[in-house]
This record gives structure tokens, C-alpha cells and sequence, in this order.
């Protein structure tokens, strides 16, 4: 993209030996050496670099023909000054920035670290594969791409704009606060104020909030294991005991919470990764052992949308009468991950508490992604998106069960209502890091399962196939080229 730069972007020292056309000239062409400024961008006119810098405009003008004579710049008649198409850079410029020299040791300043926790590793440009069946990214064909235009720009629409523009402080937009109240959480048979909707940056966010207020040290929280990776690295930080419970083909065991249990994290609706749905005898067996043992219950109900072989069983939080389900719910999965809007259900006082704790943080989520969202459900698109995925995966579902079958691969798990992806095993003594590793060489991207485990326990023969990204005509080819690698 061709960019107009600022003269904001240009410095000089007046303190340095070199003189100031020197100066002016180096600094613009170590910048386009490093590819900071990149051909076609258009400079600043030198009127308005000559006031920022406070030099005269002779000098700036000197220096931009300098530039032109070796080869960096260009001048266009009427139009100003650009760089060069033709313009030299660096081959690896991020080698020659120097590097400024430490003066305190990093690793004794950390409290605690975020990085270096295992995740599901998404390749960026996933799109120029032949068969990418990864989980969570958007099918462009099945999206109203038109129709979310036209609600942005309502949204940003002189009507809308006087409040956007304003800072909510900690409220939320009462347009998409409302529509959830009042057709969203209905479909789950929850009932809710808007005083107990709490707007998130995603399920992601709503699980952070959840875990800072509820978890610390003295504390155990209950994860799944397969799990969600996410939710791992988010426990990890909060100084509480994590205990790994095993999931069946059932989903989660209330029988194996342990009594001391303060929080329990769980995905009944489709249990993250293996796709299984919690039963309805479990679900409340789950719910006399909240009130039993006294513990909290986090319900994840991503997901829930795309059932399309039987219909959704009741949500968690719609079955409880003792406020001890905390819902959380998300548009990143049925709308497009990037948006990461999702929503938290809860009893009036900890919500009060997550939006306290959510201001310290970002305030609130976007204004304007909250409304174009709000106008984009209430019209109708949300809707009739879903009706399209459910129709396409439906397609797409039936395609890799069919070659799952006359393949001879194996499904460690089976979904029994819908969603967009596959648990696979793999044969015993198979890394499916490897395998992943030599698949995509083929065109073929597989989500391997290590990350999916709590511990270190060696080799992952378990994996995740995703099929909403993928044209159900290349399925069946694209699991041959797997079924070779096995």
C-alpha cells in the first residue's frame, strides 16, 4: 500500500557534527535501506518538512536532490517528491540495525512469563495451500461481505458517530447488549438482564477476566485435558493449582473433580478439541456436584450455532438456578476470527467486577465494531450466515466422514451435532509433529494434538482436521496425500 508520509516521521540532532542537509539525507536513506519507506511512498512537501524539522527549505530541498541524483527519490511534476521505485535496499535489513546494548538483565525482572507456552501453531498464509484443514478460519465465499459494509458504514454514519466517537468509560453498546438479551441467549434457553452481559474481546478475554477474578494462589481450577491451549496458557498466569481432567467420549466426568475444586472450566456443547457433546444426565450430574462441592462452573459454548445434525442440548447456564454458571459465548468462530467480539453471562455482582477489572485493562471493546456487529444481527445477515454454513459444512462434513471411512483413517472421537472439525488418531508410535511437518511439504496443513495436552509426555499421535476452510471437492484428495504419509 502507497503511504503519504508525515513529517512527523523525520528527526535531526542538532547536537551531531554533520550538518543538517547531511544529516536530512541520511536519515531518509537508511530509512528506505531498511525498507521502512518502501517505492511509491510520497515525501513530505519540503514547505512542510522544512517547518516541522525548523531548517530552511533550502536545505530540505538540497537533500531531496541529493537523493534524486543517487537513485533513492523521484520528483513528479504537480505531485511532489517519492521514493524511487528503483530504489536500493538492504537484502536483510533487519541485520544492520545495531542493536543497543543491554544495561539490566531482563530475566530477573519478570514476575512471570507469557511467552514460551506451547500453542496450536496457525500458518499465516494458510490460503496458498491446496488443502488447509485447519480449525477456525472464515470460508470469504459463505460471508456477506456486502452486507457488512453497509452495516459499517451505518454504523459509522453521522447518527451513530456523535456517541461512537465518545468513550463509553466501562459501558458496552446497548444495541448489541440488547440483541443478545433478547434473540442470542434465548436460543440457549438463558435468561438474562442486560446488567449480566458483559462484552468481550472474544472467549479469550471473557476467560482472562474469569480466571484474575476467581483464581490466585490457595485456588483450583479444573481444565480439560484434551483442552483448549488458550485456556492453559490463561490458568498458568493466575497462580492457582491446574488439574488436567481427562475427558471421555462423554466430555467431562463430574466424578473426577476433585471436592477441593474452586473453578471448573468446561465446553459441554463441543468439547474443545474432541468435538463430543456432554450428555443431559451429565450436565446435571455436573450441576449437583457445583452445588455439592461448592465450586464455580465456566461454560465455553462456542460452537453451538453450527449443529446441524441434531439440535443444541440446553445450555449450562439456562439449567441453573444458583448463579454458579458463568456463560461465555463468542462471534469469532461464526462471524470471522478476526472481529474477536464475544459476550460473558454471569450474576450482577461479578460482572460488575469483570467490567471493573475489564476498564483497567482496555476500557471497552471497539465502539464501532460493537455497533456495525449489533446492526449486522439485527438485520438479519447473522442469520441467514448461518444458514449457509450450516448447509455448507453440513456437505463438507458428510465429504471427510465418507473418506475418513474408505481411506481407513481413524476418528479418536465423534461429534453427534455438528461443528467443523475432526479429532483424529494417528497409529500407535506416530509424532504427528512430524507428520504435520511432512504433509504440508505435500500442500496439505493438519493441526498436530500435542498442544492440546496438558504435560511433556513425549510423541502426539492425536489430530485435528478442520474442514471450514477447505472446498468439500478437495477433501478426499487432499486425505489421500495424508493417508500416504501415515
Amino acid at each position: 500500500m502507497r503511504t503519504t508520509l508525515s513529517e512527523d516521521a523525520f528527526f535531526i540532532d542538532r547536537d551531531r557534527p554533520e550538518g543538517l542537509q547531511m544529516q536530512l539525507r541520511q536519515a531518509i536513506a537508511s530509512s528506505i535501506l531498511a525498507g521502512r519507506l518502501r517505492g511509491g511512498d510520497r515525501m513530505p512537501s519540503s514547505r512542510k518538512l522544512a517547518q516541522h524539522l525548523k531548517i530552511s527549505r533550502i536545505t530540505v530541498t538540497l537533500a531531496y536532490q541529493e537523493l534524486i541524483a543517487d537513485g533513492y527519490l523521484e520528483s513528479r511534476d504537480r505531485s511532489g517528491y517519492f521514493v524511487a521505485d528503483t530504489a536500493p535496499v538492504l537484502q536483510n535489513p533487519a541485520q544492520k540495525i545495531p542493536e543497543k546494548s543491554a544495561q539490566i538483565s531482563w530475566d530477573t525482572r519478570f514476575v512471570r512469563r507469557a511467552s514460551g507456552l506451547r500453542q496450536v501453531e496457525k500458518a499465516f498464509d494458510w490460503r496458498r495451500y491446496d488443502y488447509p484443514f485447519i480449525y477456525g478460519q472464515a470460508d470469504l465465499d459463505l460471508f456477506n461481505h456486502s452486507a457488512w459494509r453497509a452495516c459499517a458504514h451505518r454504523a459509522l454514519g453521522r447518527r451513530d458517530f456523535d456517541s461512537l466517537a465518545g468513550d463509553y468509560v466501562e459501558k458496552d453498546d446497548p444495541e448489541l447488549v440488547d440483541f443478545i438479551a433478547r434473540q442470542t441467549l434465548p436460543r440457549r434457553g438463558i435468561a438474562a438482564r442486560p446488567e449480566e452481559i458483559l462484552i468481550t474481546l472474544g472467549a479469550q478475554n471473557a476467560l482472562w477476566l474469569v480466571s484474575h477474578l476467581l483464581l490466585g494462589p490457595g485456588r483450583m481450577a479444573i481444565l480439560e485435558n484434551p483442552g483448549y491451549p488458550g485456556l492453559r496458557d490463561v490458568l498458568a498466569q493466575s497462580g492457582a493449582e491446574v488439574v488436567p481432567t481427562d475427558v471421555d467420549e462423554d466430555g467431562l466426568p463430574p466424578d473426577r473433580i476433585p471436592p477441593a475444586a474452586d473453578v471448573v472450566f468446561a465446553t459441554p456443547s463441543h468439547q474443545a478439541p474432541t468435538t463430543v457433546t456432554m450428555s443431559m444426565d451429565r450436565r446435571r450430574e455436573l450441576l449437583k456436584r457445583a452445588a455439592r462441592d461448592d465450586f464455580v462452573i465456566v461454560e465455553d459454548d462456542y460452537e453451538f450455532e453450527l449443529s446441524f445434525l441434531r439440535a443444541p442440548f440446553p445450555a449450562l447456564r439456562s439449567m441453573d438456578d444458583a448463579g454458579r454458571v458463568i456463560y461465555v459465548g463468542s462471534f469469532s468462530k461464526s462471524l470471522f476470527p478476526g472481529l474477536r467480539l464475544g459476550y460473558m453471562v454471569a450474576p450482577e455482582p461479578f460482572i460488575q467486577q469483570a467490567r471493573a477489572l475489564r476498564t483497567t485493562m482496555l476500557r471497552h471493546p471497539p465502539g464501532h465494531i460493537q455497533r456495525t456487529t449489533a446492526y449486522f444481527l439485527a438485520l438479519g445477515h447473522y442469520d441467514a450466515l448461518i444458514r449457509r454454513m450450516r448447509d455448507a459444512f453440513q456437505i463438507r462434513r458428510q465429504a471427510m466422514a465418507d473418506a475418513i471411512t474408505d481411506l481407513g483413517l481413524t476418528t479418536s472421537h465423534a461429534s453427534n451435532f455438528g461443528g467443523t472439525s475432526f479429532w483424529m488418531e494417528a497409529p500407535v508410535g506416530t509424532d504427528t509433529d512430524l507428520l504435520a511437518e511432512r504433509v504440508r511439504a505435500d500442500g496439505v496443513l493438519i493441526e498436530p494434538g500435542g498442544p492440546f495436552f496438558a504435560g511433556d509426555d513425549g510423541p502426539c499421535r492425536f489430530y485435528r482436521l478442520g474442514y471450514s476452510s477447505i472446498d468439500a471437492k478437495k477433501i478426499r484428495p487432499g486425505l489421500a496425500r495424508l493417508k500416504d504419509q501415515l
